[in-house]
């Protein structure tokens, strides 16, 4: 399970690398005025071109690779909620490259997040615990 802890980890740095890059190249394109075929065109020509826009798209893709991984090797009710912590990245991720206030009721929220990810991480534990069988006898203990 460390081995699956692990990639999840990288993966959610990479998701909120990828997030923090698509705002600061989102930032530089413009405010989206209007929902119109021109506006939706003008900003799918000014991201092509933006090297932070796409240097997001890369880490997200990087996300979805380590994604892809864990879906293989893991459970979707272990793993799915877990991606939850990219929520907790994120947040760290824009206080300390964009400079965001974080009010204490979103912080709040972020705890929850990650005591939601520690009973997971516990019950997959508990799972893993079980299947492996009943523990040894200790030494010097003889069953009935």
């Amino acid at each position: 399970m460390l081995k699956l802890l692990l990639i999840l980890l990288i993966g959610l740095a990479f998701e909120s690398t990828g997030v923090v890059f698509l705002k600061k190249g989102m930032s530089r394109i413009g405010a989206v005025n209007a929902v119109s075929a021109g506006e939706v065109a003008r900003v799918i020509k000014a991201g092509a071109t933006n090297p932070q826009i796409l240097l997001g798209v890369l880490f997200e893709a990087l996300f979805f690779a380590c994604l892809l991984i864990l879906m293989f090797r893991s459970d979707i009710s272990f793993l799915w909620p877990l991606t939850g912590l990219s929520f907790v990245f994120a947040t760290i991720a824009a206080v300390w490259f964009l400079d965001e206030r974080v009010s204490a009721l979103r912080w709040a929220g972020v705890v929850l997040i990650m005591i939601g990810a520690g009973l997971i991480s516990y019950s997959q534990q508990a799972k893993e615990a079980s299947a492996a069988g009943p523990a040894p006898a200790s030494a010097g203990v003889t069953p009935r």
